[in-house]
């Protein structure tokens, strides 16, 4: 099998002050995917290997049609950048994205705008989600059957082990939700999503939080255009180690609500929005500008290995 890495500058490297004269040699073209799995990291040097080796394993066995999983590295100060690139590196259809902004919606926003891929899918580093049903959450996409489809640890059918508190407070959201946004689907906090392109990509201008909250505008704007919404029960453990701030998340996911129910009573959302020209600048016509990100960030590809 052959790979193909280009190596690329980290942030900071001294570069040579004389400019370098064009390259005349043929780059490798970026193999098509039909599948990209996003998995967003911060600070994750610990754990991002063994899961990223488990989900590589996974899908190289059980999928018979071609894959990317990118690495999207948000701002990590820790080791994080230099073990993803040293994944991408060795495994087959591995990529690393590095941003020098924290999010993970800016993380998800980077990776999809970019993205060739028919399907676009991101999952949490953890794996809490068990991989079983990544078939179930893609393949209706890949036929055409649907245009997102979301893991739901409260679907009937899912098995899902947390504490207490986690049970309660995502309970309650996923209730405050239906109350206040009259949203259908049943979990919008599950790491474990995935779109046809067009349609993620159709959403994306729209959605404006950068953090946690993302997925959840993501899916309520989804809805709000009639999209159709596949939810896959899932088996789902905790993470002990998590570094989510639960109380904080809670709140700018509180905030996050009451801005979209103020956005659909004053009919500022969707269609309407962009008629009256407030559609955000487009990150997918960003990035066709090197080395630029959505508000000014970096999005730099460090590493890839690709089949061909």
């Amino acid at each position: 099998m052959n790979t193909f890495t280009p190596h690329i500058d980290p942030p900071g490297a001294d570069r040579p002050s004389a400019p370098s004269r064009p390259s005349t040699a043929a780059t490798p073209s970026r193999a098509h995917a039909a599948v990209e799995i996003v998995i967003p990291v911060y600070n994750e040097q610990h754990a991002l290997e063994r899961s990223v080796r488990t989900l590589h394993r996974y899908v190289s066995d059980s999928f018979t049609f071609p894959f990317r999983i990118t690495i999207a590295d948000n701002a990590s100060s820790d080791a994080t950048l230099d073990v993803a690139r040293a994944l991408a590196d060795e495994l087959a259809g591995v990529e690393v994205l590095y941003l020098d902004r924290r999010g993970r919606g800016n993380a998800l926003r980077a990776a999809w705008s970019r993205s060739d891929a028919d399907v676009l899918a991101y999952m949490d580093v953890d794996l809490s989600t068990d991989l079983a049903a990544l078939a179930e959450l893609v393949t209706p996409l890949l036929q055409g059957r649907g245009d997102l489809a979301i893991g739901s640890r409260l679907a009937p059918g899912a098995e899902v082990t947390r504490g207490l508190q986690r049970e309660v407070i995502s309970r309650c959201y996923n209730l405050l939700l239906r109350a206040l946004l009259g949203v259908t689907f049943s979990d919008a906090q599950c790491g474990f999503k995935a779109g046809r392109r067009e349609a993620i990509q159709a959403l994306l201008d729209d959605v404006e939080d950068e953090a946690w909250f993302f997925d959840t505008e993501l899916l309520y704007l989804a809805q709000r255009r009639k999209l159709a919404i596949h939810e896959v029960p899932v088996r789902w453990v905790d993470d002990p180690d998590s570094r989510v701030d639960i109380v904080s998340t809670a709140r700018d996911d509180l905030r996050g609500t009451m801005r979209l129910r103020r956005a659909a009573r004053e009919g500022r959302e969707g269609p309407l929005e962009r008629l009256l020209g407030r559609r955000r600048p487009s990150l997918a016509r960003a990035a066709a500008q090197p080395g630029r990100s959505r508000a000014g960030g970096q999005a730099t590809d460090r590493s890839a290995a690709f089949r061909t």
